[in-house]
């Protein structure tokens, strides 16, 4: 990307009512067969407009063709039952109903690449594509095969990176692994996390990215942030590992959090996706605000490293607000692209 201070948004975006339920994750489809999929791919379209009218630099698909930005990759897995179900503790934090690993996971086909072609038809400009980071799926699910989640991890580490080639042969810009537990899991991020996440992004020539954040704007998330007391110092114990490892990119959460600005320092050297919109909110942020989240981020690194995004994904919120948002982000950089000009 060439835009000094580019925009972008994390992820998932709000999907149509006609598709599926509003404000809701895991929502199941309203369509289903052929309809389904043409469904999907229009709402990646919207969701892609969305963008183009708001300014965004580089644009997403909005996580439109999935249920979820972990399980729906799963869905299309070998060794996955999800007819046989448990209840596991999510991040530490809340609990799910999960599918059962119960036999060697692999990938038969190409999960993403047919809806990958679909967003890079639709704008010249640069495309970014999400996959689940290899802790974040392990964390997602029951294991009865492996018994170790370091090798499960490293199963599915391989399991991405065969789809992540594709989807650069496919023409996309940015590959995204989202890894919101690697704030959970200190211990496992420094004794294989990293490693395991460098290994998705293995050959890759594009750039490569990884986003963790405190999670989606729901309850749970926001009852556990309640705990971490006055400041939020997670960031501190992975930044210098992802500081030193091959991964071109780091995505965080600011605005309205707890995070102390100077961690961003910790990254130095990296390309940052500083979150100048809290999808925890039902309050537009004005420009102003988004500004001067991106000034104090300015402090801990330079212009040419700073991307303006999201804390987070906004599926949960309804689609008026989502596009408020993007058009604030995007309003906000472009004041302190002027001025960095």
């Amino acid at each position: 990307m060439t835009t000094l201070l580019p925009t972008t948004l994390v992820g998932s975006l709000p999907k149509p009512s006609w598709l599926a339920q509003e404000e809701s994750l895991w929502a199941p489809w309203k369509l289903s067969g052929d309809e389904l999929q043409e469904g999907r791919h229009d709402a990646l379209a919207l969701a892609v407009a969305d963008q183009l009218r708001a300014g965004v630099d580089l644009v997403c698909d909005g996580e439109q063709t999935r249920r979820h930005f972990v399980t729906t990759f799963i869905e299309h897995l070998g060794g996955v039952d999800f007819e046989r179900r448990e209840t596991v503790r999510i991040r530490d934090r809340y609990d799910a109903d999960v599918p059962t690993v119960v036999d060697a996971v692999h990938r038969e086909r190409p999960v993403f690449v047919e809806d990958a072609k679909v967003l890079r038809g639709l704008t010249d400009r640069p495309v970014k594509w999400t996959l689940p980071g290899p802790m974040t799926m392990i964390d997602t699910l029951a294991d009865r095969h492996y018994g170790s989640r370091e090798e499960l991890a490293w199963e599915f580490a391989a399991i991405l990176n065969a789809e992540a080639r594709e989807l650069e042969a496919a023409g996309v810009d940015v590959i995204q692994f989202d890894e919101p537990a690697f704030n959970v899991f200190a211990d496992d991020v420094r004794a294989w996390g990293v490693a395991a996440l460098e290994r998705a992004a293995e050959g890759l020539g594009c750039t490569t990215a990884v986003h963790i954040c405190y999670g989606y704007g729901i309850e749970a998330n926001t009852a556990w942030k309640a705990t971490l007391g006055e400041e939020w110092r997670q960031y501190e114990d992975v930044f210098p590992l992802l500081q030193r490892s091959s991964i071109d990119m780091v995505s965080l959460e600011r605005h309205n959090s707890r995070v102390p600005a100077e961690l961003i320092g910790l990254l130095r050297g990296k390309t940052v996706m500083v979150g100048a919109i809290d999808v925890a909110s039902r309050t537009v942020e004005t420009p102003q605000e988004v500004a001067a989240t991106l000034r104090e981020a300015l402090e801990h690194v330079d212009p040419d490293r700073l991307v303006a995004s999201t804390n987070c994904g906004m599926a949960p919120l309804p689609r008026a607000l989502a596009r408020a948002k993007t058009e604030a982000l995007v309003q906000g950089a472009r004041i302190v692209r002027e001025e960095l000009a």
